[in-house]
């Protein structure tokens, strides 16, 4: 499945300074069981507004993740709070079939 949210940085704090805390929390949350890995995007042309994908096995992992995060990942998220307001897009199944190219 796939998990996705939007984040609005704060005017006045860099989205790169978001984006090193991002990574940190990442890293630890990707070693949780079901995690397949994550990525942070910025909307062109505007750097306060941040795409984040994150895809997992089931729903279910995801879920019992989120229900119990690390104190370090809460820690983080704490930090980050008072410069981002994140919204989350929606949850998504994994589709029947991809296409890539090549």
């Amino acid at each position: 499945m796939i998990f996705v949210f939007e984040v609005i940085v704060s005017p006045g704090y860099p989205a790169e300074a978001y984006a090193e805390a991002w990574v940190r929390a990442s890293e630890i949350i990707q070693s949780a069981p079901g995690a397949r890995g994550t990525r942070l995007h910025r909307r062109i042309g505007d750097d306060r507004h941040l795409l984040a994908i994150a895809s997992w096995d089931s729903k279910a992992q995801r879920d019992a993740m989120e229900a119990s995060p690390s104190e370090e990942v809460r820690r983080i998220i704490r930090e980050q709070a008072e410069f981002v307001e994140v919204r989350v897009i929606g949850e998504y199944e994994d589709p029947e079939w991809i296409v890539e190219p090549g």
